[in-house]
């Protein structure tokens, strides 16, 4: 990151959410609220998976790695967010910005495989029901994590490191409430076209390459569901894969709204609310989706708190 050394700004300046004193009291608590859903959801959700041997499964092993990023790209935006509500000071360095969208792209391009990854568990779940047990064995599922991991770091370095080599010089004021590669970009005084190209690559290949591997598994999956006979094998069937695909559509729809479009199309607007709601609310529903509309979860939370309480009895 030598070229921002030279820029001619020494930090930048994230100018936040709203401008009077009463709206960012007002966001300061919902954002507060929503952030403590969002990691006792999470967290619980890890733990529950963890503490119940029933919940041992592949399926439960992609959601527990999914609450830990939800969690993680979360506390790397709200805490932040939260802090600039609260302060007069909005200033943040050059190495914090690059930091916090470094690791928000990691978190981000590794949860748009990881839900690859359920949506290929429910296919094989559905469509080889026999075989899921050899086919999705725990080296697979490492693998896959992995292999989900991997892919965020390359997208997230390379999309930092040609970021990087901009010049900004002609303001430091962010029209954002966290670093994000857009309104970075709208600083810098350099061409950008390079730049956007890189940005469109990493972006629209880990979205495409993603959504074609979640629509693939979904048309073997609705076409196998349509062939059964019995109403109530459907249903059976369908549940077991809505939760996922409720939130497939909310994280990508939102994430595809803001990424896939050219520098000059960004909204302040429309960009922030999009964003508020990817980095903000969504990790907070996911825990709430996969746990509400589940069974198995709520059993998970039955039997520990039995377990939990016949221990105080014994004790």
């Amino acid at each position: 990151m030598n070229r921002l050394n030279s820029s001619n700004v020494p930090d930048f300046i994230l100018l936040g959410l709203g401008d009077s004193e009463e709206t960012k009291l007002v966001l300061f608590l919902l954002f507060l609220l929503i952030y403590l859903v969002t990691v006792l959801g999470n967290a619980g959700m890890i733990l529950i998976i963890h503490l119940d041997p029933q919940l041992h499964t592949p399926m439960y092993f992609f959601l527990s790695h999914l609450s830990f990023l939800d969690l993680s790209y979360s506390s790397v935006i709200t805490p932040r967010t939260l802090q600039n509500l609260l302060t007069s000071s909005k200033s943040i360095s050059f190495l914090g910005c690059f930091t916090q969208l470094y690791f928000f792209i990691v978190f981000g391009a590794t949860e748009c495989f990881l839900l690859s990854s359920m949506a290929y568990d429910r296919y094989v779940a559905i469509c080889n029901p026999l075989q899921y047990p050899v086919i999705m064995s725990t080296g697979l599922c490492h693998g896959l994590l992995t292999g989900s991991y991997v892919i965020g770091i390359i997208d997230s370095t390379a999309t930092v490191v040609s970021m990087s080599r901009q010049h900004f010089c002609n303001s430091n004021v962010i029209h954002h409430f966290f670093c994000d590669t857009s309104p970075i970009l709208a600083l810098s005084c350099s061409d950008t076209y390079e730049v956007e190209i890189t940005l469109f690559i990493c972006a629209g290949s880990t979205l495409v390459a993603s959504l074609i591997t979640i629509s693939g598994s979904y048309v073997f999956i609705f076409s196998t569901v349509l062939k059964i006979n019995s109403t109530a094998g459907k249903q059976k069937a369908f549940s077991t894969c809505a939760s996922h695909l409720l939130g497939v559509t909310i994280f990508y729809s939102t994430m595809i709204f803001t990424y896939l479009k050219p520098k000059e199309t960004y909204s302040l607007g429309k960009d922030q609310v999009a964003s508020v709601f990817y980095t903000i609310v969504i990790p907070m529903l996911n825990p709430l989706i996969y746990s509400l509309r589940n069974k198995e979860v709520k059993n998970a939370i039955i039997r520990i708190m039995q377990k939990l309480g016949g221990s105080k009895q014994l004790n």
